[in-house]
């Protein structure tokens, strides 16, 4: 699984539209320049983040882009499935008969914990937060886990190689 790069642009307009004083227009221009993102490209996601009610524009001479809600309010999540549609890893994980195999195949429980475990490190990741580490020249830190993080019905024959790779 792979993000498209229109989501890694949106979460980038997100973020620098969040490290901006509140109410501050941006033109698209200067959104291109900070965000990296060619102007053809950057249109198509500033429309996608209007018609997901993340940010306003403005037209005319005091026009531009800003955040139409709190950058508390909105997580990496929100900006992903804004663009792409709600975090799947496998079919199997939906709600109702996705997959007929789901009641006894082995892998279905490692989807449901995979699942689980992207959607609530990107559900705690705000742009508030993310914007906050613009320019403090600190390193992103996300509350995970201190210890490896052992996924139930995997074989102990590759427990041990994980262990192994990792100098243990």
């Amino acid at each position: 699984m792979q993000i498209t790069r229109a989501s890694d642009y949106a979460v980038r307009v997100m973020i620098h539209l969040a490290s901006l004083p509140p109410g501050l227009k941006v033109r698209q221009a200067e959104l291109s320049q900070a965000t990296d993102v060619s102007g053809h490209f950057l249109s198509k996601v500033l429309q996608q983040l209007v018609r997901s009610r993340f940010i306003r524009s403005q037209r005319g001479s005091g026009g531009g882009y800003v955040l139409a809600i709190s950058a508390n309010s909105v997580s990496l999540l929100d900006v992903v499935e804004a663009m792409e549609g709600p975090v799947r890893l496998n079919q199997c994980v939906e709600e109702g008969p996705s997959c007929e195999r789901k009641l006894w195949c082995p892998a279905h429980q490692v989807w449901v914990q995979a699942q689980a475990a992207v959607v609530n490190v990107l559900r705690g990741a705000s742009m508030a937060s993310l914007a906050a580490q613009v320019g403090s020249g600190g390193a992103p830190h996300f509350e995970l886990h201190d210890q490896p993080v052992r996924i139930s019905g995997a074989p102990a024959k590759t427990r041990k190689r994980v262990r192994r790779s990792r100098g243990g």
